[in-house]
């Protein structure tokens, strides 16, 4: 993970002060910002491996910040917040972010999320992945991490990408929400429900005729999902 570089984003120069100390001996290398329109002009000049976004900052606000960025990049995105609401963190979710930091936090849990959001956004899960999964309408090719869905190629992102490869394998199987959570997200996750609403609802849009009678992605309530393949 050494030489990663990171744009930390944060009006609090304390905390500020604490991210860039412990991800620089680390050996990442760490750009700083304290409100929105400075991590613009930064993002813009530099090239960024890992975003870190607070959500409460003068001028311009993290999740005005994070809509910005998202029209034109796909870079990873940490957000930081207070708010540990669940509608907070899917409204975060829902305009791009990759992960969700509720504040106060340690320096494990920050160094785990870091590592698990740039271990995601990269191909490493299929790094020595061969041949192609076929179900029903869609098939993933693992050497080219792209899906065509009825034909066609169709833009997924890396975690999509292995949330959809991993139903794929596991066709007909009841996947609680910790399983699917541990398996694409990392052992750091289990709990985060809200992450697995947000990103099926992003996969029903792309593989689904019809996303509000999905054929895909079925939902067991307060369980899990199955892929069923599209037998049903």
């Amino acid at each position: 993970m050494s030489n990663n570089r990171v744009l930390i984003v944060d009006d609090e120069d304390s905390l500020l002060r604490f991210m860039k100390r412990n991800l620089e001996v680390r050996n990442f290398k760490v750009h700083s910002a304290s409100n929105g329109l400075e991590a613009l002009a930064i993002f813009e000049k530099e090239s960024i491996d890992l975003i870190i976004l607070d959500v409460m900052m003068p001028h311009m606000d993290g999740l005005e910040t994070l809509s910005r960025i998202r029209e034109y990049s796909k870079v990873p995105i940490v957000v930081l917040s207070a708010l540990g609401e669940e509608q907070d963190k899917v409204k975060a979710l829902n305009l791009g972010a990759d992960d969700y930091l509720t504040k106060p936090f340690g320096v494990d849990e920050l160094l785990a999320r870091v590592h698990a959001v740039i271990r995601r956004s990269s191909w490493v899960e299929f790094a020595n992945a061969q041949g192609q999964v076929v179900q029903g309408d869609l098939v993933a090719d693992l050497d080219r991490h792209e899906i065509q869905v009825r034909g066609e190629v169709v833009d997924f992102t890396p975690t999509e990408f292995n949330l959809l490869v991993f139903f794929m394998r596991n066709t007909n199987r009841l996947l609680t929400h910790e399983r699917i959570l541990k398996a694409v997200w990392g052992p750091e996750y289990g709990q985060e429900a809200e992450y697995l609403r947000v990103y099926i609802g992003r996969l029903r849009q792309k593989i689904e005729v019809d996303p509000i009678k999905p054929r895909y992605l079925r939902t067991e309530r307060g369980v899990g999902y199955i892929y069923d393949g599209g037998t049903s």
